[in-house]
């Protein structure tokens, strides 16, 4: 009991950090829809409208450098120090590549607003913001290598640090830009583009000025000699990389598909559903922040050659995870009406949303089994079954289950959004099931190979 106490020990040492820095970015895009919505409804309508096309491309980004993180980590346990400044380059190339593909195709796909059925006004300021934020990918690229490449070492508190450094950016950017302050023009809407391009240029270039600046990180920073790109590494970057983005589109797909399936049903259905979405997405910033963390001990104890402590640290997490949401699913029990009229002060909304975050206690726990053994297993570098596990949960079980429960009659009178709830259940629940039971074939191969080489799968 005592290993796995400290192996718990280690685990929170590395969750607290990036939780805060999941906070900071999440707050920062609900500060621009408020200031944006201090202007006008069009306005804030606007940014959501444009996210809706940014969001993926950054969620690309990630999931692809991603893939840095187990491959440094299993360097440094291994004590293969001197192979990390070329893993980082070549994921420096790979997501500049594809930051500059994806404004291209951002700045391109802008012309779509014109062709959707929504009021020219709108239309002007979503392309404006896309115009605007696109400019700030190519850092956010930068960003993104350089925390992955922190955080395999161990290091988590920087991303934490320049999270803040973000957030302290946002809100004078977007009052300067959005209200026309201090001699800069009044964008509104498109004005929360550009600062979300300056937040993002700053954080890149505060990562890069503490990778360069920080002395034990000196005799690792990759930047020290030109290295050219090498195709069978960013291959294997973007293999182990790729399952882990299209695995969060899928998910990020889905909840988009439902809030527009439950849209014919009313406002007040909407709205309940949006309350419950928007509560546990903050609430899952937890075992995700779990579910990175375990990511890092496990590509250290297997670079380490100690499949048995990987394994250790693993199960620890799991327990981890489970008792977090042990507490987060009693405080949305128990608050739900509270939760919800934080949010609206429309009593059939509070009603409907109380009701939802009820059926959201179950969700949480499955949740977090899924996302923390999704990320055991990046650490494992097993990612692609992530991919397939992640599509056959969400969009052959969950949410077939979801839409027949919530819009037909065939097996009870329709549920509304209760029964998507029941199918995210549902869905994450066989997620979940699946996954644990890859992490057992995980398990058991290393164990049985442990005095051979660990091998790398994409």
């Amino acid at each position: 009991m005592q290993h796995y106490f400290q192996q718990v020990k280690q685990l929170v040492k590395l969750t607290w950090p990036i939780l805060i820095a999941q906070v900071a970015m999440t707050t920062m895009g609900f500060i621009d829809t408020v200031m944006a919505g201090n202007v006008s409804a069009t306005d804030m309508a606007a940014v959501a409208v444009a996210s809706s096309f940014w969001v993926p491309g950054i969620l690309l980004l990630q999931g692809l450098t991603m893939a840095v993180v187990p491959i440094v980590s299993s360097l440094n346990g291994g004590k293969k120090r001197s192979q990390v400044p070329f893993t980082v380059i070549q994921a420096l190339w790979l997501a500049g590549a594809m930051s500059i593909l994806l404004m291209f195709i951002l700045y391109q796909s802008s012309q779509l607003f014109h062709y959707l059925d929504i009021e020219p006004e709108l239309a002007r300021l979503a392309e404006g913001y896309l115009h605007a934020v696109i400019w700030g990918m190519p850092a956010f690229a930068l960003y993104l290598v350089l925390r992955n490449f922190c955080e395999g070492l161990s290091r988590t508190v920087p991303s934490m640090v320049i999270g803040f450094v973000g957030l302290a950016v946002n809100i004078p950017a977007n009052y300067i830009f959005i209200f026309g302050k201090f001699g800069m023009p009044a964008l509104g809407g498109v004005g929360c583009g550009v600062a979300t391009a300056i937040v993002y240029i700053a954080m890149g270039l505060s990562m890069l000025a503490y990778v360069l600046i920080d002395r034990e990180l000196k005799a690792l920073h990759p930047f020290k000699r030109f290295i050219a790109p090498n195709v069978k590494q960013i291959k294997r970057l973007f293999v182990l990389g790729f399952p882990i983005a299209a695995a969060t589109f899928f998910e990020v797909t889905l909840f988009a598909m439902v809030a527009l399936l439950l849209a014919p049903l009313g406002a007040d259905i909407v709205a309940s559903h949006q309350v419950a979405i928007n509560f546990s997405s903050i609430i899952f910033m937890i075992p995700l922040s779990i579910g990175m963390a375990v990511s890092i001990r496990v590509g250290h104890c297997l670079g380490a050659r100690d499949p048995q402590q990987a394994k250790l640290a693993a199960n620890s997490a799991l327990g981890f995870g489970l008792v977090v949401a042990l507490f987060t699913a009693c405080f949305t029990l128990f608050l739900r009406h509270e939760i919800a009229g934080f949010y609206t002060s429309d009593t059939t909304v509070v009603t409907l949303a109380a009701h939802l975050l009820m059926i959201a206690t179950i969700y949480q726990f499955s949740d977090t089994l899924q996302v923390v053994a999704a990320g055991i297993l990046r650490g494992y570098k097993d990612t692609q079954v992530i991919l397939y596990i992640t599509l056959v949960a969400f969009w052959l079980i969950g949410f077939p289950i979801g839409y027949v429960l919530s819009l037909t009659d065939w097996l009870t009178p329709a549920m509304g959004a209760q029964g998507f709830w029941i199918g995210f259940i549902s869905g994450l629940t066989s997620a979940a099931v699946m996954l644990c039971l890859r992490l057992k074939t995980n398990y058991d191969r290393t164990l049985a190979h442990s005095h051979h080489k660990i091998p790398s799968r994409g």
